[in-house]
């Protein structure tokens, strides 16, 4: 050929075998990013045939961490963190402490130093982002309580993996100290001040200028109406950003893209930049998770076999019983604890960050990175068992839990009985709202604006609790259960409406209201056309569908306005 192009050929393959194999991943019921993997580790050193421009290949990688984070920001939510933060923010430092003393000690045992035991165990701790999501939002879990907690978790556990990648590099010289005796290297915590000073600047100035700035940038460029203007602007802020946090503070790649994405969110503009960002950021994913499989050695599986179920060990069976211990603790319903435990029992595009950063580093080897990637292939395609496994066991340990602690036990909770400061006129001809999400947070504002008596059930204690602070009415507790809704009067009420997206509780809910008041209204939201189709075919209630319901009232809207002539008076 006439000129180098060695860029166009790892990109033929890399696009190439993603297709096939995350395809065929797809078929069998996997996630596709298991067949991402299995493409890089195909046209990596490792396999024979082809290989691709390792080089090259990293630079790539590279983007798709920046816009991974950046997608990361565009979506984190302070106010969704601060609605869980009681619950995410102990389980997820602790969960993350588990794990790394797990992994720590899964190091010593194999004669690994510290500084490789701390990274390895940092790489198990923290679950995949986009695993989360979109196993939460194929199940109708992600914008429920139980969902949004899961979410939160995660974005605790993001903040601290981008907190030691900041520091990694800082830290590396104490962490490759072979002990004790090696003692502090010299000029380490003028560095360590050095590299906080630096974070602390960049912080402030994102905050300040940034957040001023970049939503101020997407107004500019949308008041054109150009399409691809906006997407370059989008794309700009994204790279331009992160490269300016590494060149003039010191601060990685995906931290910078991370800020860039949190400011943008400040915008009015932010859902249309998800977006318009998110064919990038899907592209550049696929390069990102084909060049970590690029870095996989398979002689590993066969080299080291106890190693990886150990690693596999840890991941699925460790992590899930410390988050589920860490639900229960805090008083959290089995659902919610289940729930929580299987999101997180997987790890993904994090963790390979966290490998190759100490791998360049020198605190780790070959030989951790691909016990990582095989870790995460094979968590990552057990998730979804895990997920049905749990949805199977939830009913079983629901009631078990019933049945050891009794309603009389659940009653001692003052959240799960309505106050005694609560009219008694306002429990009759009232309205039960279960589920306070954004559904049914609307709903309930809408009510209280109008005088409508109503009382709220949710198994947040946070939003219960929140609510009690506002002066409004509600119960804590699994609206499935009958003495949950005694509580809440619902033998009185005029009318029922789950909020809840889950169709499965949707469903008991209905069906155990109905056995307390056979006469009772109820009212049920869906996600989609046949979830609703399913409900009413049931005739558990009224079934509102989304889509269905805004075209409705769009088609009323026009249908009450005065019909005027196409060319005016």
């Amino acid at each position: 050929m006439p000129h180098d192009v060695s860029l166009i050929a790892m990109l033929a393959a890399a696009f190439g075998g993603a297709l096939v194999l995350g395809y065929l991943a797809h078929r069998v019921g996997l996630p596709a990013i298991v067949g991402f993997l299995a493409a890089g580790v195909l046209i990596g050193p490792h396999t024979p045939g082809y290989v691709a421009d390792a080089k090259l290949a990293m630079q790539l990688a590279e983007i798709g961490v920046m816009l991974l984070m950046f997608g990361v920001g565009l979506h984190f939510s302070l106010d969704d963190l601060k609605s869980v933060r009681r619950i995410a923010l102990p389980g997820a430092l602790l969960q993350i402490g588990v794990a790394v003393a797990m992994g720590m000690g899964l190091a010593a045992w194999w004669g690994w130093s510290p500084g490789a035991g701390f990274v390895f165990g940092m790489c198990l701790s923290v679950a995949s982002t986009v695993v989360l999501l979109k196993a939460l939002e194929a199940r109708g879990l992600l914008d429920g309580g139980d969902g949004k907690i899961a979410v939160g978790w995660l974005v605790v556990e993001d903040l601290v993996m981008v907190l030691v990648l900041v520091l990694l590099p800082v830290l590396a010289p104490l962490l490759a100290a072979d002990g004790p005796g090696d003692g502090i290297p010299e000029g380490l915590w003028a560095t360590l001040g050095t590299t906080l000073l630096k974070v602390a600047a960049f912080f402030v100035v994102m905050l300040v200028v940034g957040r001023r700035l970049l939503p101020r940038l997407l107004w500019w460029v949308a008041r054109t109406g150009n399409r691809e203007l906006f997407t370059l602007a989008v794309m700009s802020a994204a790279i331009g950003v992160a490269f300016g946090a590494a060149a003039l503070f010191s601060v990685s790649f995906a931290l910078g893209a991370f800020f860039a994405g949190m400011m943008m969110r400040e915008s009015a503009f932010s859902h249309r930049a998800a977006e318009e960002s998110l064919p990038f950021r899907d592209a550049f994913a696929v390069l990102f998770f084909v060049s970590v499989g690029m870095l996989f050695d398979p002689a590993v599986v066969v080299e080291a076999p106890g190693k990886l179920l150990a690693v596999v060990g840890v991941i699925i069976v460790g992590k899930t019983i410390a988050a589920i211990l860490l639900v229960r603790l805090l008083r959290y319903p089995w659902r919610t604890a289940l729930t929580v435990g299987v999101s997180l029992a997987q790890i993904g595009e994090f963790s390979f960050i966290l490998a190759g950063l100490g791998l360049a580093l020198g605190l780790v080897d070959a030989t951790v990175m691909s016990l990582v990637v095989a870790g995460a292939v094979i968590s990552i395609a057990l998730n979804g068992a895990l997920f049905s496994l749990a949805e199977r066991l939830k009913p079983r340990l629901a009631a078990r839990d019933g049945a050891a602690t009794g309603p009389e036990q659940d009653l001692a909770d003052p959240l799960a009985v309505l106050p005694d400061a609560v009219p008694a006129q306002s429990l009759r001809g009232h309205v039960v709202i279960v589920g306070h999400g954004r559904v049914g947070a609307q709903l309930g504002d809408e009510l209280a604006a109008a005088g409508r008596a109503h009382v709220v059930v949710d198994s947040d204690r946070a939003r219960v609790e929140a609510l009690r602070g506002n002066g409004r009415a509600a119960v804590l507790g699994d609206a499935t259960r009958p003495e949950v809704l005694v509580q809440a009067h619902v033998q009185h009420a005029a009318a029922l409406v789950v909020a809840t997206p889950d169709m499965l509780a949707a469903r008991a809910i209905a069906q155990t209201a109905r056995q307390l008041r056979p006469a009772l209204r109820v009212l049920v939201r869906t996600h989609s056309a046949e979830e609703a189709e399913l409900l009413e075919r049931q005739q558990l209630g009224e079934v509102f569908y989304g889509e269905r319901e805004l075209a409705l009232g769009l088609a009323r809207r026009l249908l009450e306005a005065p019909a005027n002539d196409a060319g005016g008076a």
